[in-house]
């Protein structure tokens, strides 16, 4: 049930982090504020296709 997602920065675009979901519990896109370090901040970062 679980599947890989890819979480993208929403300032830069550039794709930074892999992980996984559970569609039954999280079937909208997922997202989470972490550290880009290509803007070299924390930023949102939300899951992309």
């Amino acid at each position: 049930m679980r599947v890989k997602v890819t979480l993208a920065c929403q300032e830069c675009k550039q794709r930074n982090y892999n992980t996984t979901k559970n569609k039954k519990n999280d079937p909208d896109r997922i997202e989470f504020s972490k550290y880009c370090k290509f803007c070299k901040k924390q930023t949102l970062h939300k899951e992309t296709k």
